[in-house]
């Protein structure tokens, strides 16, 4: 069997693949397309070179074992459905409006530069042995990554310019919810320091929630 990593990562080439095409049987018709394909294609490549840069994070995240079943539903869910906002995009007749453009960079912008902050800084505490990170970009939110790719998520759905398209981002926060339940539930047994780190900090929305 793969790991789910693996079957993430085949998605990845699948979204990449479906955003090509999409530029190729719809045309790039202004700035909100080739803006989208940039944006989304851009975070894909990425997913997939930060695990050449830091190897280690292959052996930290998504290292459940999957069957066939759950290897077609990653692909179906994080290959396809997540690729919802760029067939929005590419079929928006639309010109992009400059507050959706200052809307969504800042959003991707901030967003990859709060997700890889905080992988990179797990990543390399977790490798020198540190038990429960919980200094630097991880002090104030507890699932900072997840705030960093919601916020990306969304700079895909404003830019497809469609209601729809926040249907991923949605999904994506429900999704969290449960996973944070879990690794909460997880964490206070397995680190001491977890509910004095609790009380001191959020679980996704710094200062809110």
């Amino acid at each position: 069997m793969q790991t789910q990593l693996t079957a993430i990562n085949w998605a990845k080439v699948i979204t990449i693949a479906v955003i090509i095409g999409l530029s190729l049987f719809f045309g790039i018709n202004g700035q909100r397309q080739i803006l989208y394909a940039c944006m989304h294609i851009s975070y894909c490549l990425w997913w997939l070179l930060e695990q050449k840069i830091y190897p280690e994070r292959r052996k930290q995240i998504f290292t459940e074992k999957v069957d066939a079943a759950g290897f077609i539903g990653a692909i179906i869910i994080v290959g396809i459905f997540y690729s919802l906002p760029a067939f929005l995009a590419f079929i928006n007749p639309t010109k992009l409006s400059i507050a959706a453009t200052a809307t969504a960079i800042p959003l991707f912008y901030f967003g990859s530069l709060i997700n890889t902050a905080a992988d990179i800084q797990k990543t390399t505490e977790k490798t020198s042995g540190v038990g429960l990170v919980r200094s630097g970009i991880w002090s104030g939110v507890r699932h900072v990554n997840y705030t960093g790719d919601l916020m990306r998520y969304l700079s895909f759905s404003v830019v497809a310019g469609s209601l729809w398209a926040f249907l991923v981002p949605l999904s994506i926060f429900f999704l969290y919810i449960q996973r944070i339940r879990d690794k909460e539930s997880s964490m206070k047994f397995k680190y001491q320091d977890f509910s004095d780190y609790k009380s001191k900090s959020f679980y996704l929305i710094p200062g809110i929630w």
